[in-house]
């Protein structure tokens, strides 16, 4: 998946350190206030634009306009077989989860939002997301 570089080099040797399970044995490690993110890239990543190249990805076929996020290899190694689900439609630039809260939301919940819209996939829906996606980048909330 191509995107804009938007932290330090190495950040991914970081990441244990930024990484914390919750009390419900959830993993977080989405945070506002990431140290890695470069101050390009928390522009970048408030207005969406590291996501831009993954337009290469769609016209190669690699990834659709609409559907489920391309998630990381090590939490998807960490998924439970309900979570697996979320592969059975193609991964998407846009989808229900973000257009619904982002990262604001908890993983888990991601996870369920990912999950609702493999159980009701439609064209209609598609269509959804594609018009309210432009209209939650734009209020930038949740990106970071």
């Amino acid at each position: 998946m191509y995107k804009f570089r938007t932290m330090i080099p190495k950040a991914d040797q970081l990441l244990a350190q930024m990484t914390e399970v919750n009390s419900q044995g959830q993993i977080l490690f989405k945070r506002p206030d990431d140290p890695r993110v470069t101050r390009v890239g928390h522009f970048l990543r408030r207005a969406s634009l590291d996501e831009l190249p993954q337009l290469l990805n769609v016209l190669k076929g690699d990834m659709s306009l609409v559907g489920p996020r391309p998630e990381l290899p090590w939490l998807v190694e960490r998924y439970e077989p309900w979570q697996r689900k979320r592969f059975a439609v193609p991964q998407g630039m846009t989808g229900w989860w973000q257009v619904n809260g982002r990262s604001d939301k908890p993983m888990h919940l991601h996870t369920e939002d990912d999950l609702y819209y493999v159980q009701n996939y439609s064209l209609w829906m598609d269509i959804f997301i594609l018009l309210k996606t432009p209209w939650v980048v734009l209020r930038g909330k949740g990106a970071f």
